[in-house]
């Protein structure tokens, strides 16, 4: 799938944010000249041909009561393909990415209180028999990260 004009023009406005209102989607259409329908299609086909992995809000947990925690696992890549899918099954995993470390499964887990990140984190190592490192964090910074389409 290449992007058209209108693919990049999406995908450049949803970036700036999403309506709270009864028909966001109708809302945005209407803002760049589109059918809801046409919209939701286009984020569709996006999607489909990963263009785009998700599309959804980002939850600060934290800000929300919760907690969550940066981890990290060192797995065989024999096995990397079975582990992530244990890990992905979690509720708690947010996101996953494989990285080219020794330290190359890096998840986020995102819980209802701080006391069940390492509830988790241990589930986790029992159900893939590797360790989960925690990286909690330390300082806050806001990097508002914005890529053109």
């Amino acid at each position: 799938m290449t992007l058209d004009d209108t693919d990049r023009l999406i995908l450049n406005t949803l970036q700036d944010g999403f309506p709270i209102v009864p028909n966001p989607y109708e809302e945005v259409a209407g803002q760049l000249g589109l059918t809801e329908s046409d919209l939701i299609a286009r984020l569709q086909a996006m999607k489909e041909a990963r263009i785009i992995t998700r599309f959804g809000p980002f939850f600060d947990a934290a800000a929300m009561g919760g907690a969550f925690c940066l981890c990290a696992m060192a797995v065989p890549e024999d096995v990397f393909d079975s582990v992530v899918e244990k890990v992905n099954a979690c509720p708690e995993v947010a996101h996953n990415y494989e990285r080219t470390h020794h330290l190359n499964m890096w998840f986020v887990l995102a819980t209802e209180s701080e006391s069940e990140i390492a509830e988790v984190a241990a589930r986790i190592e029992e159900e893939t028999g590797y360790p989960v490192l925690l990286f909690p964090k330390l300082q806050e910074f806001f990097i508002r990260f914005r890529v053109a389409a």
